[in-house]
């Protein structure tokens, strides 16, 4: 029988993706996900393609990325995050509730809709966990620069069944 959130994403048709491909040379010394008790604490994530190579778009949103570009790498973030969740956890069920999440936009000076940009990732979660278990706290502000200069990260807290 499957789990109760992947077939929730089926029923989506979204699909999660593989581990991150990093671009060459690039090493990150730390998890992904770092489980602590009763809590999962996700790194920064960004979007994926479903080969695990990096999505678009690429620049500053407000200038070279609209806004729903933004939104849809927004989205795209979620889907790795909760690949990296599955891949730690085993199960996305394990997940109870989602806590605490922090939106980050590479913004054009004077754009100032990074909450609708971070709407992507809300939407996407809640609409997976249902609005009890997905909403969360959340912050999303502008960023001079993010890595490789994509236009999104998200980092978040979430409860977990031990």
């Amino acid at each position: 029988m499957m789990a109760k959130i992947e077939a929730r994403l089926a029923e989506l048709g979204l699909v999660l993706p593989p581990p991150l491909k990093l671009p060459p040379g690039v090493t990150l010394p730390f998890p992904w996900v770092r489980v602590h008790g009763d809590r999962a604490y996700i790194s920064g994530h960004v979007p994926q393609n479903n080969d695990g190579s990096l999505a678009g778009p690429f620049g500053k949103v407000g200038g070279d990325v609209s806004l729903e570009e933004a939104q849809s790498a927004a989205c795209l973030t979620a889907l790795a995050m909760l690949a990296s969740l599955k891949r730690e956890l085993g199960d996305l069920d394990r997940v109870t509730d989602w806590l605490r999440v922090f939106g980050m936009v590479n913004s054009a000076p004077g754009f100032d809709q990074q909450p609708q940009v971070i709407n992507g990732f809300t939407d996407l979660i809640v609409d997976v966990y249902g609005y009890d278990h997905g909403q969360h706290a959340r912050s999303a502000v502008g960023m001079a620069e993010l890595p490789f200069g994509l236009a999104v990260e998200l980092e978040a807290e979430v409860a977990i069944e031990t």
